[in-house]
């Protein structure tokens, strides 16, 4: 992303919340990052992160799908469903920091991100798609995947561009792993069709196979990342669910055998002539499995 795109990105947020925000807090708003544009301070940007909550609120943004429109036009695939007030002040203040070197924005971010609260860590993962030098940020967001914390493991991998295009296929498939062990959803993760992986659907399978041994439930969502790489095991497997699963994981199960190119799976599906018309005719989609 280079100085044009991230004025864009600046224009676009600041439009946002001008909307939103009393005169006064869009005086301080536009005064913070007056000062964070300066350089004169250098600690400006953490005293505008820290200060955002108190002094522009943390209300939802709740955009018009027209305003996410115009987000997705300046960055494509941008999603700020969830994002607040004071999250977009806070990664408005960030990109306000970039004065067109990339390593030393990288270097100031590692040093924000550090000293960070876990609702500016929040923020700040949030922001990933829009921050200049990118794949010099890879590092914070695997480690924030790795986070014992959902809420900073989900800023990360739901609603976010980021993983999808800058993780490797080994960060990539320990994401989706982890939000399945963590009891998180698949659905709100970008890419998660185009990135599916054989490695990634033996790691599931052999998951799903531990579950099912010792009689757990399995997420219904696991096998959309299973179903082009579904041998005779698994098919199987999901023609037992088609029997005596949930609606949910019959639904599940129906939909992968309906994506397999396995000869077998469309006889396994047989069985449920119901949910093969609806996984053919578009009634069911992992969306409504989700």
């Amino acid at each position: 992303m280079d100085m044009t795109q991230v004025e864009r990105a600046k224009a676009l947020l600041h439009g946002w919340l001008a909307s939103r925000l009393s005169p006064e807090a869009l005086g301080w708003l536009d005064q913070q990052i007056a000062l964070i544009e300066g350089g004169e301070r250098p600690l400006q940007l953490g005293i505008a992160i820290g200060l955002a909550p108190r002094k522009v609120g943390k209300d939802d943004l709740a955009l018009s799908f027209a305003e996410q429109e115009a987000g997705r036009e300046i960055r494509p695939d941008l999603d700020a469903t969830g994002w607040s007030v004071d999250q977009a002040a806070r990664i408005l203040f960030v990109l306000a920091s970039f004065r067109g070197e990339e390593a030393a924005f990288a270097g100031a971010f590692d040093r924000i991100l550090a000293a960070a609260e876990i609702g500016e860590q929040i923020a700040l993962l949030r922001g990933l798609p829009l921050f200049p030098a990118p794949a010099r940020l890879v590092s914070h967001a695997a480690e924030g995947v790795r986070s014992a914390m959902q809420p900073i493991f989900e800023a990360v991998a739901h609603r976010n561009p980021y993983p999808r295009e800058q993780f490797s296929d080994a960060q990539w498939n320990q994401m989706v792993v982890k939000t399945l062990f963590i009891g998180s959803r698949l659905w709100p993760i970008q890419g998660l069709d185009a990135r599916r992986n054989a490695d990634l659907a033996r790691m599931l399978i052999d998951y799903a196979a531990e579950r099912r041994a010792a009689g757990r439930t399995i997420s219904p969502e696991l096998w959309r990342c299973v179903a082009p790489f579904l041998e005779g095991a698994e098919i199987a497997m999901l023609a037992s669910i088609l029997c005596d699963g949930s609606e949910a994981e019959r639904g599940g199960a129906a939909l992968a055998l309906s994506e397999s190119p396995h000869p077998s799976a469309k006889a396994a599906l047989e069985a449920a002539p119901d949910l093969a018309a609806a996984a053919r005719d578009g009634r069911l989609t992992w969306t409504m499995i989700a």
